[in-house]
């Protein structure tokens, strides 16, 4: 059996293959696994047997989201006969995005490969997306052109995120959804993922500069276990993407994205003051504090109050930034200092 040891964040444990730690591969495979157990054994067949041929070394991280499906038995009796074979168990279920990150966290690869676990994903196209790496790109997504999913709960949700995640992000990705992606591993182990950002990983490669492409690949009915994903999803991505359209234009600079926020208040606040105290008579004069409206300088008030405090925050967001970085670069001075 491997080996098993608690490791930070408290909320997982991770199993080592037992004997000397290997060196690190070439490629490294993640997959998030959540209820999955009738899949488990084909989808590590099929793994090994498309990445023996490919030539490289290779390592399979399975991150199994707190199942309760009595999987973890299955991936046990797999990894003790496969030292290829690294296991991560959440203690209870985090999402998909927390599962990619501890997967990315404990892969040692120098490429990167992430996949579903329900088998709808091919493993013989990780070989496609291995060689357009080769050909110097830094992200590679896979492009399902041909989906083997419901329509109305799956297709069409699907089409309209990705058109609003490429108008927003400015990544001209036709899938964004799909599992199947290859990363050079320094784009994986740069970002910082929470929420449900996994699906927005190439509009975050875009930010940092990757180099990113696409590549049509296979894509299969579900065979097995019960799909994840919902209707639900929707409301989720729209929320990310504010995060993600900040991260992306307006991290280094937040308060520019709060000035932007704030400006419309700003131009309210004052009308709804003149509508408040300007009174203008039937012949055509007007007149200052005559019966004024309570409700239109109340609701100026309110404007003028919520657009000030936006501002502030973004003020203060620029000046942690700042502050942050002037004591790194305090720090990496000291350091230098001291090593001389």
């Amino acid at each position: 059996m491997p080996q098993a040891y608690e490791a930070p964040p408290s909320t997982m444990a991770i199993l080592e293959p037992r004997g000397p730690t290997q060196p690190a591969p070439d490629v490294s495979v993640v997959v998030p696994i959540y209820n999955e157990r009738d899949n488990l054994a084909p989808l590590y067949s099929a793994l090994t047997f498309a990445l023996r041929d490919l030539g490289r070394s290779y390592e399979i991280v399975l991150v199994d989201d707190g199942s309760r499906d009595g999987g973890r038995n299955t991936m046990r009796a797999l990894a003790a006969g496969d030292p290829h074979l690294r296991l991560v168990f959440f203690r209870r279920n985090y999402g998909q995005t927390a599962a990619m990150a501890a997967g990315f966290q404990q892969s040692r690869g120098r490429i990167v490969v992430t996949m579903d676990g329900d088998l709808q994903n091919d493993p013989a196209d990780i070989g496609r997306l291995l060689e357009r790496i080769d050909q110097g790109y830094d992200v590679v997504c896979g492009w399902r052109r041909n989906r083997q999913d419901r329509v109305a709960t799956r297709l069409l949700p699907s089409r309209f995120a990705n058109l609003l995640i490429a108008r927003v992000t400015g990544a001209r990705i036709h899938d964004t959804g799909c599992s199947l992606k290859a990363y050079r591993g320094w784009v994986v182990r740069t970002l910082h993922l929470y929420s449900d950002m996994h699906r927005f990983m190439a509009a975050l490669g875009v930010g940092i500069g990757a180099r990113i492409t696409e590549l049509p690949v296979r894509h299969h009915a579900r065979h097995a276990g019960k799909s994840k994903y919902g209707l639900g999803r929707i409301f989720r991505v729209l929320a990310d993407l504010v995060g993600i359209k900040m991260l992306i234009n307006f991290a280094a600079h937040p308060i520019r994205w709060f000035l932007l926020l704030s400006l419309p208040l700003f131009f309210v606040a004052p009308a709804l003051f003149v509508l408040g105290f300007v009174k203008v008579s039937v012949d055509g004069s007007w007149h200052w504090f005559q019966d004024y409206d309570l409700a239109a300088v109340a609701a100026g008030s309110v404007a003028f109050l919520v657009a000030a405090n936006v501002f502030l925050l973004g003020f203060l967001a620029e000046l942690q930034i700042k502050v942050s970085r002037f004591f790194r670069q305090r720090i990496s001075v000291t350091a230098r200092e001291a090593s001389r």
